[in-house]
Formats: C-alpha cells, structure tokens, sequence
C-alpha cells in the first residue's frame, strides 16, 4: 500500500546563495622583473655585459702593462723571463697553473694580459649566465655591470692574479647551490657546485673555505630543502683545491699547521684586526695599503662602498616580495662570509681581497637596483628613472677615473722595474745572474736573473752561501739609497741606478767575487 510521503514545506529564508566564479587574476604587468626560460636575447645582454668587461681591459688596462712584485713570482714558476722566484707560504699555486699554457708559449707580457682579459670575460659571462636560470637576466645583467665595473675588476682581470678568478669562482659556485635548492639538486648542478669550490680553493684555499663552509650549511640546515649530496660535493671540492697546498705544506714546512701559522707571520698576524676604516682609503687607488697609515684622500670614491649594504638589505627585501628572496639571501650571506676576514682578521687592506664578496653582493645589489627602477617605471616617474640612471652613470664614471690613476702609477712602478733591470743587463749582469735585497724579486725577473733574499718574508738564502753563489755567478745586491748596505757588500763599488718616478733611488753593489765576470765595465756607466 502506498503511503504518501509527507510535504516539507519549503523554507521561510532565502535558499543557498549561487556559487559566485573565481575573480580572474590580474596579468601581471608587462614590465615585471620574473624569472624567464633563458632564451637568445637573455643570452645576449650577458655576452653584451662580457663583451664591455673585455674591451675596457684591452684598451684601458693592457697596453703598456708590465708585471707586477707579486705577477713576477707566479708567472716565473712555469716561464717568462726569470728563474723561479721564492714562493712564500701565503701563496697557492692556481693561478700559475692558470698562466702555465700562456708563459710556456711566450714571455711577453702583452700576450699574457690580452689572454687573460679575454679569459676573465669568458669567465665572467659563464658564472653569470648559472645565475640566469633563477634570476631575470636584468637582474644578472645588472648584476653583471655592477661587479664588472668596478675598477679593482677591471685592473685585476688581465692580471697574473688569482683574487678576480675567486670572485668569477664563487659567483659561480653560489650560482649552483641557489639552482640545486630552487629545483633540486641533479647532477649538473652538483658537480659545478663542486668544480666552482675547488677552483677557488685552488687560487686561494683560505677563500675557499669561507665560500664552502656557508653554502655546507645553508644546504644543509635550510628546512625542507636539505641536500646532503650538494654539501657532500661543496666539501669535496674545497679538499680537492687545497690539496696540492696541503701536499706542498708538508713537503717544505712541516705539515698544514706549520705552514698555517708561517702564512699568518708574513701577513703580520692573524687576529681581531678592525680594517674596515683601511678598506675604505685604499679605494682612492691603492692596490696595497700596508701599512695603511695614509689620509683619506678622495673620499668620494668610497660612497658606493658605503651604500653596498643599504643596497644590499633592500636587495633582500625586493627579492623577497617578488618571490625569489633564497637566491638574494644566500648571495648576500656568502658575500659577507667572503668579506669577514679581509675586513676583521686581516691587519692590513687591498681591494683585490674583497672581490669574491663584491662578485656575491652584486647580486643583491642589482635586486634592489631593478626594484627601484621598476617601481618609478611603473608609477610613470620618469625624473625617478633618470636620478637612478645618473647615480648609476656618475658611479661608473668614478670607478673609471680611479681605474685611470691606479693604471699610471702601475705602469710607472713596473716601467721602474724594468729600467733597473736594463740598467743592470748593460753593466754585463746577464743571465745566469743572481739578484738580492730592495726590489730585488721583480727587478730580478725583468732582468732575467734569479732572485734571493738573505732577509725578510722570502728568505731564501744565507749571506754566506750568497758569497758563495757569486763565485761562479754575476750577483748583484740592491739598497735603497740613504739605507746602510749590507754587510756582504763590504768593499764593493756602489752606484745608483735609475730611480725613474716616484719610487727612492737605489743603489747597487756587485760583490767582489763577480768582479770576474763583468771585466770591462763598471757600474758607473747606470745613470
């Protein structure tokens, strides 16, 4: 039987409101600075960025350039002109293995330099084009001109020197452990991660350890993103680019520990040393302040210096509303593990020592820089854009005209050396020769002599076996004038030889023993 079902009477309040549709997203704008699929163009305004690097060094920093003190000693270990000078514990040997292919085919020092600042554009371009898989390529191009203008970039990048190959070195590094924690670590990114790591250890193995030991932990600690297998290899790489120092350190002094605590004498110890204050007045155009007891000659040429860190925590902060904050934090926190001990541990200042941590702080730097001329893009603020593009262009313009001073006055120094030399090859001290005290290491190479010291960082020799040497070869010793000789050139005859500008006028001493040897000419002929 069919009972029926009883009515519900339909409800007083209004029924159940319609599903409304999803609001559209706005397209972002059209001018947004996200992260691109690299493609040609992007390629292209990196090769741009290389390109200037390179032709600023060919024409600017090349051209009548000679090797400086410490060029001389790495390029003599596999060729140029000279003998090997003496390799002091401080130094590793990267770059010279760098320059090996160069100095084995030539001695001149042009070629050498147009190798290397066509290599340091190569390089330059590589590190920055890792970067352009998780970064905008304005932000890397920006990025690019930002470090690559630099003047201590532009000087040291044809230079026999290994400081810019450890900034190109951590860029690149850093570069890789940004892309293995934004998609995983794969074996690319691994296995660069680690090459970049060793390279700068090879250069620099105190470097190396301050760019691993931050990406080890940034790897490791980071929640959700830990990649033991990156930290593996970033390890691995620092052992393997200390390995041939450590090698070396055991065959000549003693064990690491040993040659550790000899390095820390010869920079005059390694301590709490406040260098900020030093840092700042070598950017008026010292390659070395040591000791840096100088005034504070141009202080406009450490503004940019001064702004970094603004630029660099707004650099974060950008980044981190545009959603690629990892990238910018981990460069900024690795550019200042590179900064830390050339600014507190170090009792002395070079720019070159900072360029790992200017390469790194770039990054940061350019995020801030492409935040802001987007925003007063975007609000149609063309008087914005156009300060931004004058701060950008009066920096650079400074940088140049530093570049300008800091190439002269290494062009003089190293012309200095050079007249020394040929002042000593004229007086008949012709390879084999042998070369000692003030200026001796550099003046020794452009003479084509070997160069040892009975004093100083690079003692290598006693006075007695000096003596001894210049019985079978020419031995000369320079000093300084108004300084006492040495007691080995007691009885010998002394004449200045050409001080050229700036440097004191020196003075030599051809021990008697050699006499022999020079029969016919005298060093009274030097002027």
């Amino acid at each position: 039987m069919h009972v029926p079902q009883p009515v519900r009477p339909a409800p007083s309040g209004p029924g159940p409101a319609a599903p409304v549709p999803a609001r559209p997203r706005p397209a972002p704008p059209t001018d947004s600075l996200r992260p691109a699929a690299p493609g040609k163009g992007s390629l292209l305004w990196l090769t741009a960025v290389a390109m200037a690097f390179a032709a600023v060094q060919l024409g600017f920093v090349v051209p009548g350039s000679g090797l400086s003190w410490d060029e001389t000693v790495y390029v003599s270990q596999v060729g140029g002109n000279a003998p090997p000078a003496f390799f002091s514990a401080p130094r590793a040997r990267g770059i010279t293995y760098l320059v090996a292919p160069a100095a084995a085919l030539t001695a001149s020092t042009t070629m050498l330099r147009i190798c290397l600042a066509l290599l340091s554009a190569a390089g330059l371009l590589v590190a920055l084009g890792i970067w352009r898989k998780v970064l905008p390529v304005p932000v890397v191009a920006v990025a690019g001109v930002l470090f690559a203008g630099l003047w201590p970039t532009l000087f040291y990048g044809p230079a026999a020197m290994p400081n810019l190959w450890c900034a190109l070195g951590s860029l690149a590094a850093t570069g890789w452990v940004v892309r293995a924690l934004r998609g995983g670590a794969g074996r690319a990114e691994v296995i660069g991660a680690g090459a970049a790591v060793a390279l700068v250890a090879l250069m620099r193995p105190a470097d190396g350890f301050w760019l691993a030991l931050p990406t080890a932990v940034l790897v490791v600690l980071l929640p959700g993103r830990r990649l033991p297998g990156m930290c593996a290899a970033l390890l691995a790489g620092l052992a393997a680019g200390c390995a041939p120092w450590a090698a070396e350190a055991y065959a000549h002094y003693g064990g690491v520990a040993a040659r550790l605590h000899r390095a820390g004498e010869i920079q005059g110890g390694l301590g709490w040393n406040i260098a900020v204050d030093d840092h700042l007045r070598a950017l008026a155009g010292r390659t070395l302040c040591r000791p840096c007891d100088i005034g504070w000659e141009s202080p406009a040429t450490a503004v940019w210096w001064v702004v970094l860190p603004l630029l660099t925590l707004g650099g974060v902060l950008a980044a981190r509303r545009a959603g690629r904050g990892g990238a910018a934090l981990v460069a900024a926190v690795t550019g200042a593990s590179l900064a830390l001990p050339y600014l507190f541990l170090v009792g002395y200042a070079a720019p070159r020592f900072l360029l790992p941590a200017y390469a790194l702080l770039s990054v940061p730097a350019a995020e801030c820089v492409a935040h802001l001329f987007t925003r007063t893009r975007r609000a149609r603020r063309p008087t914005g854009a156009a300060l931004l593009a004058l701060a950008l262009a009066a920096h650079l313009t400074v940088q140049f005209l530093v570049l300008s001073h800091v190439v002269r006055v290494s062009h003089a120094t190293t012309s200095d050396f050079a007249s020394v030399a040929r002042a000593l090859n004229r007086a008949g001290l012709r390879p084999p020769c042998v070369v000692s005290g003030d200026q001796a290491v550099p003046v020794a190479y452009y003479a084509g002599c070997a160069s040892r010291q009975t004093t100083g960082h690079d003692r290598s020799v006693t006075p007695q076996a000096l003596r001894a040497t210049a019985r079978h070869v020419p031995t000369a010793v320079l000093v300084q004038e108004g300084n006492d000789p040495p007691a080995l050139a007691d009885g010998t005859r002394t004449v200045p030889l050409p001080s050229g500008s700036g440097a004191r006028a020196l003075r030599g001493y051809l021990l008697p023993t050699s006499a022999a040897h020079l029969a016919g000419t005298t060093f009274g002929r030097l002027r």
